[in-house]
Formats: structure tokens, sequence, C-alpha cells
């Protein structure tokens, strides 16, 4: 039985939730406590105990809104800041000017903190910032004037949430990197568990008839010659493991982890080609492409073009030099420049035969290969000497290419 990739989830998001939930029922239990002890200083009592049996319903009723960045709605965030708002806000009103003069605690304490923390969790730094700005107006209009206690509180508050909300997003940024090395990790390894068993049935069959069939002769050279073709053809789909770049997952709370997708057929045409994925279907018994390992990534456009002209720079191969001509294909990624050389051992192209061709209405090589490299903001150089081959090298600059 075929062994199947764990699921693996290594979130830091999701300790950060649940210790959410803990201080958040916590803090309301610790606020409560406040009011309880100095019940006898309120002067209005029954505001206070109004306001915490909001709290109460409204933090118990709301923990599933603090299990998950998924569930933690921009709407519970908006309502859970005002009610800790509200209670700042309603401080003076409960309790007495003696006790807020002194430096007594608002009604929810520091259950407001956890308002602010969620908001970091979600969203961020930049969330948390603008989340602890609020509490600071609060506390000053609570307040009356910007005392040092006030400041230094609402100080304290603020540092700590920007501080956990850059934390969370460097870890979410570690998760996506870590997501994708496991996914090409799993990749590489199912890539080499194919080629084994490729290599040791298919690959060794197809050969095998290619030899025989040459051996016979006839119609059976000819089913070799096809046997030959498709074991390069699959031994270079092998070597390559072209696969498309992954997806970023809709559950970035749960972190990084493999699964195994649906991938479209056809790819966004926003998102970058893999120069190599559309190359690889010309290598052939008498073709051979050498690429790099990695992505030869270009824009849409610019890797059809491309591919297009290689194919026609081939189409010139096989109609001019023969069926019995070979052909490489060289891929070069550089930072600034890809680089597609195309090369054969034919007889070569005698001087002056393109202009020839050209002025007798013949425009392949002009339009099909010069032509598009030039609409996509690339250079394609013919060279030829007769007796020696024809060359063609197709550059196209990445800041141009489109």
């Amino acid at each position: 039985m075929a062994k199947r990739e764990r699921v693996m989830r290594m979130s830091v998001e999701l300790p950060l939730w649940r210790a959410l939930a803990a201080y958040r029922i916590g803090t309301m239990v610790y606020a409560i406590g406040l009011f309880l002890a100095a019940y006898d200083e309120f002067d209005r009592p029954w505001v206070a105990i109004a306001y915490y049996v909001v709290l109460a319903v409204w933090t118990l009723a709301t923990l599933r809104y603090v299990s998950n960045a998924a569930a933690c709605t921009k709407r519970f965030l908006v309502i859970d800041l005002g009610i800790a708002l509200t209670g700042i806000l309603l401080t003076p009103v409960a309790d007495s000017a003696e006790r807020i003069a002194g430096g007594g605690p608002t009604l929810p304490s520091i259950w407001t903190a956890g308002a602010v923390l969620a908001y970091a969790i979600k969203g961020g730094w930049r969330w948390a910032a603008l989340a602890s700005v609020f509490v600071g107006i609060a506390n000053i209009i609570q307040r009356g004037s910007p005392s040092q206690d006030t400041l230094h509180n609402v100080l304290l508050v603020c540092i700590a949430s920007i501080a956990i909300g850059y934390v969370v997003e460097v870890a979410r940024a570690s998760e996506r990197t870590l997501a994708r090395a496991l996914e090409i990790e799993a990749a590489t390894r199912e890539r080499e568990r194919l080629a084994r068993d490729i290599h040791d049935n298919v690959l060794q069959v197809l050969a095998m008839v290619q030899r025989r069939g040459t051996a016979l002769g006839g119609e059976a050279a000819e089913l070799g010659r096809m046997a030959g073709e498709q074991e390069v053809a699959l031994r270079t789909l092998v070597a390559g493991g072209l696969m498309p770049a992954s997806r970023v997952s809709e559950d970035a709370e749960q972190g990084a982890f493999v699964r195994v997708v649906d991938e479209p057929d056809d790819d966004p045409d926003d998102l970058p080609r893999d120069l190599r994925i559309l190359l690889s279907p010309y290598a052939g018994s008498r073709v051979t492409l050498s690429e790099p390992g990695a992505p030869v990534l270009l824009p849409p456009a610019a890797a059809r073009e491309l591919a297009a002209a290689v194919g026609a720079a081939l189409d010139n191969v096989r109609k001019h030099a023969g069926d019995d001509a070979r052909a490489w294909i060289l891929v070069e990624d550089w930072p600034d420049e890809v680089i597609v050389t195309v090369r054969d051992d034919g007889p070569g192209i005698p001087e002056g035969r393109l202009a020839q061709a050209e002025g007798e209405g013949r425009m392949g090589v002009a339009l099909s290969i010069c032509g598009r490299l030039r609409d996509i903001g690339g250079t394609a150089e013919l060279i030829s000497v007769p007796g020696q081959g024809t060359e063609v090298e197709l550059k196209v600059p990445r800041g141009k290419a489109s």
C-alpha cells in the first residue's frame, strides 16, 4: 500500500488564540472581583452591575470567535472593542471621583487588553496600533487629563499589542515558507518513487522495443523510432519534475501543512509561467532539451511567445535540415534575462538565403521568430555557417518581458 503524506500543522496562532480565550475569561473574573471588593465605594453600583452582566454574557458567548482567525470577524472585533471603550467611559458614572483621582481601575480593567490583542492576532501590528489609539483616547477622556499613570498604562498596552502583532506577521510568513518547503520535499520524494518505478519498468521496455525494432528494420524500425522518442520524452518529464507553484492556503491560521489538491488545467493569465513546462513537449529522440533545475518563470505572454519561437525554429530544422538532423535546446536563466538557444547539425543556411526568402514573401524567420521576440521586448539572432549547422539565440530581458 502506498504511503500517504501526513498532514502537518505547526502554527503559532492556535496557541495564541487559546491563550487569548483564557485571558478574556480570567480578566473578566478579575474585573468583577475588583468591583465586588470595592462595592461600597461606588456612587452608582447598579451601573457597574449592569455593565458586568453585559461583559460576562459577551465574553462567554463569544468564545468561539476567538478560537481562530477565520472565526474572528471584523464585526466581532468592532463590537468587542466598543464594549471595552464603553466600560472605560462609564467608569466616572459608576465609580466615585475619589477612587478615579486616586488611580482606581476602570470597569473593564485589564480585560480591555484582550480586545486589543484580538486585533493584533487577527490583523497584525497595524490593527493593534489602531485599537490602542482608541483605548488611549478613551482612558484620557475617562481620567479627564493625561496623567502619568494613564499614559504609562496606555503605552504598555500599545507596545505589547504591536509587538505581538508583529510576531504574528513574521510567524505567518515563516509558516508560508515552511509550507512551500514541505510541499517541495513531498513532491521530490514522490517524483523519486515514480522515477524508480518508471525506470524499472516502462523505460526499459521502451528501450528494448527501440533496439529490437531497429534491428528488425522495416515497419518495426519505425515502431522502434517512436518508442525511442517516447522514452526520451518520458525521461525528460521524470527528471524535470515540472510542478506548478503552490497556492496559498485558505486556512492560513492552521499553519504550515502538506495536502493533496486538484490543480486547474489552465492557470490564471496573471501568474508567471514556467518556461520548462512549455518547452518539454519539444524534447524527443532527435531533440535534446537542457534546462535549469529550478523553474524559469516569465510573464504568461512572454513565455508563450518564446516557446512558440522555439517551435518555429525546430520547424525550420525539420523543413530545411531533414528528418535525420539533430537539434539541441539550451535554456539559460540569468537574473536579468532568459536565453534560449536552438542549435542543429544540418547543412546550414547559405549566405543571402534569408534575404532572398523575405524578398519572395516567405517570412518564416522574420515573423515566426524575430517578430515574436520583438513583440515581447526580446531579440533573436541567427548564426549559420554552411556545412556547420544553424544556431538561433533568443533573448528575453526580464524587465521588458510582457
